[in-house]
């Protein structure tokens, strides 16, 4: 069976959840990871963690074929109320971090290669380091698939929208399902999907692509 390690994954509700127990489903074997909990505790916003991670892993269970990043930091502020450090460690978690996986997980792939999906966010005004380190892993994830494919990896990211994780009161759900075509809002088994997919030998030939799998909640005028 191949294996794949999810990201981000302390959250019985989460993306990263919904993701993990389709893959399960499709016959993967998945490890978990999120900053104190799941199969491998790790905290990312340490440059020695990420890697440590992708050994850890890659040497309990062997070659890692599938890499999901699914994990963040998110503090909401603006230009004039965020601090250094609140910055860095914002790009420390959801940038540098995910370069350091995706370097790593590249290093250890076999012959057949292998496939990464990160999620993304389109989320500046309000959430001002959330949203350029997120636009920070945007540009390492499209630079992978152009510079891993010689080794067979295909690199993805998937901006899903707002998703109902539980995060969302009845307010500010009632707010947003006029935004969205399909009339509802969007939940972790629909990224699961589009996730799955990515991973998948079919899916495989997308790569290099920053995808909106948010139920048309873009494209508005």
């Amino acid at each position: 069976m191949p294996t794949v390690l999810v990201t981000g994954a302390g959250r019985t509700n989460s993306i990263a959840a919904g993701v993990s127990s389709r893959l399960k489903a499709d016959g993967w074997t998945v490890l978990t990871s999120d900053i104190d909990s799941g199969d491998y505790p790790c905290d990312l916003s340490s440059a020695l963690q990420a890697q440590g991670l992708i050994d850890r892993v890659r040497k309990d269970h062997g070659a890692i074929d599938g890499l999901v990043l699914s994990h963040a930091h998110d503090e909401e502020s603006g230009i004039l109320d965020t601090t250094a450090d609140s910055f860095d460690r914002h790009v420390a978690v959801n940038a540098r971090a995910s370069l350091l996986l995706i370097a790593a997980f590249a290093r250890q792939v076999g012959e057949s290669g292998g496939a990464i999906v990160a999620f993304t966010s389109d989320h500046t005004t309000g959430n001002l380091p959330y949203g350029a380190s997120k636009g920070a892993l945007d540009r390492i994830v499209i630079s992978a698939a152009r510079e891993l494919g010689p080794k067979k990896i295909s690199a993805n990211v998937v901006n899903p929208g707002p998703i109902d994780t539980g995060w969302m009161d009845e307010e500010t759900r009632a707010g947003l399902v006029p935004y969205q075509p399909l009339g509802r809002m969007g939940t972790p088994r629909d990224i699961a999907g589009v996730t799955a997919f990515l991973l998948s030998a079919e899916g495989r030939w997308i790569s290099g692509q920053l995808l909106s799998a948010d139920g048309g909640f873009s494209a508005r005028c």
